[in-house]
């Protein structure tokens, strides 16, 4: 039986600085490691060596092939992807999920495809899972060029939609979770039409992430016209969730629920109307804007928003080191502040705020 030490030793931890080096243990190894990399000349070598030291401790800690087929896939798929997207790093991009069974003669595909064709004239890339109903009407109206296409290989749906086959921008996953990172990785916005298991699946997941404070917020619109499935969706989480307490009030906010084309697309493009993203620099949220409120209301944002303040208030800020490092978003304004990371519904509430300046 392992130690503790050599259980701990097993496990890279979220702060480098703190940790001790992780490597395989063989020093000959953990010096070819790095003459490899060197060798490679990629960037970001010590996380391209921990990778590879992953892998080497994977083969030497006797996992099975499957489980090395697995991992081995995922990387793969993971990587793949994000190629694919690269290509295209100023288009913000919306998912659109809903049921493949959704016929082309059913309101559900005529709204989709009225959604997907209205976000693409206003700039946007949408992204399906390429498979049949709403995913087709999305890919329809938004049109090939404008279109991506996240395939999951499946018994009853082996093949893509006949849109996509053969695009360059079709992705096919074997797993459901790296197709799912790829989902929220990749999109600025998520629009959710009705659907069965999986699409409930997505919706909870997305409003999952979001709560905890392991994605980034973005909008999330739950799109039917003329129906009662996300008016009773609502209403559940609503009575068995907030109510008793399981979520709080403001989580109900996280989602937005919209009848019409032109009510979903505005909702979207309405949150990035002055807020553009956030990162996390040194324990503090940085939240990047177009325009910086005026002193006296981010003073007022600070009492109107104290509950979900750790300590202090809104203030303005320079890009910090790590963002210059990254160059990620010079041009933009900053706020800095201690998030308590328990508000993620009244965070939600404060992009609001925020766009209103």
């Amino acid at each position: 039986m392992k130690s503790i030490e050599e259980i701990a030793d097993a496990q890279p931890l979220e702060q480098p600085a703190r940790r001790r080096p992780y490597r395989t243990g063989a020093k000959a190894t953990d010096e070819a490691i790095t003459a490899l990399v060197t060798a490679a000349g990629v960037e970001h070598g010590d996380l391209v060596a921990e990778m590879i030291t992953t892998a080497v401790r994977l083969g030497r800690e006797n996992a099975n092939r499957g489980e090395m087929r697995m991992i081995n896939r995922a990387l793969k798929e993971l990587r793949y992807e994000r190629l694919v997207f690269a290509q295209y790093p100023r288009r913000r991009k919306v998912t659109m999920f809903g049921s493949a069974r959704t016929l082309p003669s059913e309101p559900g595909y005529v709204v989709a495809r009225e959604f997907a064709e209205e976000a693409a004239k206003r700039g946007w890339m949408v992204i399906t899972g390429a498979g049949g109903g709403i995913m087709e009407a999305g890919i329809e109206g938004a049109g090939i060029e404008n279109a991506f296409g996240l395939h999951i290989d499946l018994p009853f749906e082996p093949r893509p939609t006949q849109k996509m086959r053969g695009d360059p921008k079709l992705v096919n996953f074997r797993y459901f979770f790296t197709r799912k990172v790829a989902f929220v990785k990749e999109s600025d916005a998520f629009v959710l039409l009705p659907g069965g298991f999986g699409t409930l699946d997505e919706a909870f997941e997305l409003l999952t992430l979001m709560q905890t404070g392991r994605s980034d917020l973005k909008p999330v619109v739950l799109l039917e016209r003329g129906g009662a499935y996300w008016k009773q969706f609502c209403a559940f989480v609503e009575e068995h969730l907030s109510e008793r307490g399981m979520i709080s009030p403001e989580d109900i906010g996280l989602i937005k629920v919209s009848e019409t084309v032109d009510e979903a697309v505005d909702v979207i493009e309405g949150f990035y109307h002055n807020f553009d993203s956030e990162r996390y620099v040194r324990g503090q949220l940085v939240f990047r804007l177009r325009r910086l409120p005026p002193p006296e209301a981010l003073e007022q944002l600070s009492h109107e928003f104290a509950d979900m303040l750790a300590s202090g208030g809104f203030r303005p800020v320079e890009p910090s080191p790590e963002e210059v490092a990254d160059d990620d978003g010079l041009e933009l304004k900053r706020i800095a502040f201690d998030f308590d990371r328990q508000s993620s519904g009244r965070l939600r509430q404060f992009i609001d705020a925020l766009n209103r300046f």
